[in-house]
């Protein structure tokens, strides 16, 4: 985590000009996760295989 504010995470990857907002909320909708997944430049097969 590089940052937090408010309600929100804010994650840099390394060596790349990757930076995601990430809302930190119990729940977070299907759309959203799978437009961070895409802006993280993995698959949702390799996200699942993280989890």
């Amino acid at each position: 985590m590089a940052r937090q504010r408010g309600s929100h995470i804010i994650i840099v990857k390394d060596g790349e000009n990757v930076t995601l907002s990430i809302p930190d909320h119990k729940e977070v909708a299907k759309g959203t996760l799978r437009s961070l997944i895409r802006a993280a430049g993995i698959t949702v097969d390799e996200f699942t295989r993280l989890l």
